[in-house]
């Protein structure tokens, strides 16, 4: 199986168990896991270190948000969003058009000046982009951007569909639902189209855990998504 390797929501405090997951990985290209990454929190000096030792050793940074929380549930959309997916994580949901482009400005300025390589990829956190248009992500300082259909590249204006699998499985709905979803997406991944793996801190202590090593397993070669186009 090829995949898109990535994980979300490396915070200060989640660093230990992202780098628990990637002993798992150990096997994969390391350019090609994506470890996305929330600037605006309260970073130390050592565990800004342990980001550039992660970037030397060849993992691929991203930008994923600035705080990665919303400020409030606002709109039906926003309710509906929260309730089935995001909760309080999609952050871009609760912002202005201008807020968001300052947003996506502000996290890749933060790489410069944490002495981090500036990354190409965005991720909103929850894959919601939120009321931003296409020349505004032409605008900005990232190249890609990915969302919950595939990933975007705004130089070309070309998205590529992907299918996607997750396992943050807390309770019996999600672990329900994503065992369904994870099923009818790992079929439709193509050496053209591979399945995106998206990971987050915890899964591997949440109800999906016995199927996020196995698909880890299964996962032979990681895609560099810079090739989908």
């Amino acid at each position: 199986m090829q995949a898109l390797v990535s994980i979300h929501d490396v915070m200060p405090n989640t660093l230990g168990r992202v780098q628990d997951l990637l002993v798992h990985m150990a096997h994969l290209e390391k350019p090609n896991i994506s470890l996305l990454v929330v600037p605006g929190l309260d970073w130390r000096a050592e565990q800004l270190a342990v980001l550039r030792n992660l970037q030397n050793e060849g993992y691929t940074l991203a930008g994923h948000g600035w705080e990665h929380t919303t400020r409030q549930v606002i709109g039906v959309y926003h309710k509906l969003h929260s309730a089935l997916i995001s909760r309080h994580a999609a952050e871009h949901l609760s912002l202005s058009t201008a807020e968001i482009r300052k947003l996506i400005n502000d996290c890749y300025q933060w790489f410069q000046g944490h002495a981090l390589k500036t990354p190409d990829m965005y991720v909103p956190p929850a894959w919601a982009m939120g009321s931003i248009s296409k020349q505004d992500l032409s605008d900005s300082p990232f190249q890609y951007f990915e969302t919950m259909v595939g990933i975007y590249d705004s130089d070309s204006d070309k998205q590529v569909a992907l299918p996607l699998i997750g396992f943050e499985a807390d309770n019996a709905f999600r672990y329900g639902s994503l065992k369904l979803w994870n099923a009818f997406n790992k079929k439709i991944g193509t050496p053209a189209k591979p399945t995106r793996v998206s990971i987050h801190p915890y899964d591997g202590a949440l109800l999906l855990r016995k199927s996020l090593f196995k698909t880890l397993g299964q996962v032979k070669s990681a895609v560099d998504y810079h090739s989908l186009f």
